[in-house]
């Protein structure tokens, strides 16, 4: 079975009549990297500052790991719940149904900073009594796991990625969303869908998204 792209055109619809919450509900691909980038390189340095560079390395590779693990656990098991009611069934859509109605809207890719912002304060705070000493170097692996899942996840929708890795990548993550969505809820990586046996039965072919 082939991966079938429904559309090719950069599509959206409106969210709210708000036109303030309208206009913070659209981010533009690159913010997550500005926001961030600076946090990622101040929690390294203040890691390195209390950690020997090898335990830093050690401690950053854990977060990036962690990261993915939140990453597979938030697809799965958040943004794919089914809620019953009206209210859960409208902040579903929000959060992540928008996102498989409309794939190609360009601008709805990323989290929202409003969102992302205060989620990373709440495990930054989180991660203190888990990996004491080690927390700022976890944290920076964390975010820039982070940081790598939005820019990935935008380039298998927008970008070409001619790479053998980046083919992989847009094809398993298409097909989460034309094949088969109960598969593949890892978008950066297949790591915890493989442990979880949630990998695609049928691959698919893939097509180029342009």
């Amino acid at each position: 079975m082939s991966v079938e792209i429904i559309s090719k055109r950069d599509e959206t619809t409106r969210l709210f009549s708000n036109p303030v919450l309208e206009f913070f509900s659209h981010v533009h691909p690159i913010t997550p990297v500005l926001v961030f980038a600076p946090v990622i390189g101040v929690t390294a340095v203040l890691s390195a500052l209390v950690l020997p560079l090898t335990t830093v390395g050690l401690a950053i590779w854990l977060g990036i790991v962690v990261w993915t693990f939140t990453e597979y656990t938030l697809h799965r098991w958040v943004f794919h719940y089914e809620p019953a009611s009206e209210l859960g069934k409208r902040l579903h859509f929000l959060i992540h149904g928008i996102h498989h109605a409309y794939p190609r809207d360009s601008t709805r890719l990323v989290m929202p900073v409003l969102v992302s912002v205060p989620l990373a304060a709440v495990f930054w705070v989180l991660f203190e009594p888990v990996f004491g000493t080690w927390r700022s170097g976890v944290y920076s692996g964390f975010l820039f796991g982070y940081v790598c899942y939005d820019v990935i996840h935008y380039a298998t929708h927008h970008l070409p990625m001619r790479s053998r890795l980046g083919r992989f990548l847009r094809r398993y993550h298409m097909n989460h969303h034309f094949v088969d969505g109960d598969t593949a809820f890892g978008v950066s990586n297949p790591l915890w869908d493989v442990i979880f046996a949630t990998t695609p039965k049928d691959r698919g072919s893939g097509h180029e998204l342009s």
